[in-house]
């Protein structure tokens, strides 16, 4: 780990699962500050700097869906992972709008926990990214640095979710190229599952939304196969 350990706000109101979870994530190496409420939580997310956030969305007061949106008034581009019993694809997809990165369903294991945090801080900007990867791109009027998290048109500028960033940096290195729609989830998300099919739909509709400014940018939906992005 690194010197300074990561730090992860943990917003969990059943007691035994958030013993358990806190124990778990602080033995694996992290800084982990467990709050039991909204109202807790969303004082620590006014009043801390944090690296990630685990968000329950049944909680007390305030819900996770409002500190997802607390979170992401203060932070464009912090990792956002939501736990919770509530299945439903209109609420994943829900959460995922409002910005979270990802999203498990009660019951779940602390490995799988565990793999989901490694790979969100290894593209953060937390851990220092690779080298090896091209980080600045010119997509038609836009300036799009995967380093910064940051796509800009003249001076306007939007800030992206990591999980946004992966996605349009891959569009970027293979532009006018198909790209599957497993092969991008298994690149992005690191599987290929139902519910990610649609997560993956949702990302699109945002970039589309942040590219809108030049029509000449397009992401094509090949029906069947996946997307390419031509400019």
């Amino acid at each position: 780990m690194n010197r300074n350990p990561i730090k992860i706000l943990y917003v969990e109101d059943d007691l035994n699962l958030g013993f358990v979870t806190k124990d778990n994530l602080s033995l694996a190496g992290y800084d982990v500050t467990h709050c039991e409420n909204g109202l807790d939580a969303a004082h620590e997310i006014k009043e801390s700097q944090f690296d990630l956030c685990i968000l329950d969305i049944m909680l007390p007061a305030i819900d996770g869906f409002e500190l997802a949106r607390r979170m992401r008034a203060k932070n464009d581009h912090i990792p956002i992972l939501f736990l919770s019993a509530k299945s439903l694809p209109e609420d994943k997809i829900k959460g995922l709008k409002i910005g979270a990165d990802d999203y498990i369903t009660k019951p779940f294991s602390i490995e799988e926990l565990l793999l989901k945090i490694k790979v969100f801080l290894k593209r953060s900007s937390i851990n220092s990214p690779s080298k090896e990867k091209e980080l600045h791109f010119s997509i038609g009027k836009y300036a799009f640095s995967y380093e910064d998290l940051q796509l800009k048109i003249g001076e306007q500028g939007t800030k992206l979710t990591i999980k946004e960033a992966d996605l349009l940096q891959l569009f970027c290195s293979r532009k006018n190229e198909i790209l599957k729609r497993e092969e991008i989830l298994n690149l992005i998300w690191g599987d290929d599952d139902y519910f990610l099919g649609r997560s993956l739909d949702v990302f699109i509709s945002r970039l589309r939304n942040y590219l809108k400014e030049d029509e000449k940018i397009i992401i094509e939906n090949i029906h069947g196969v996946g997307f390419r992005m031509v400019c």
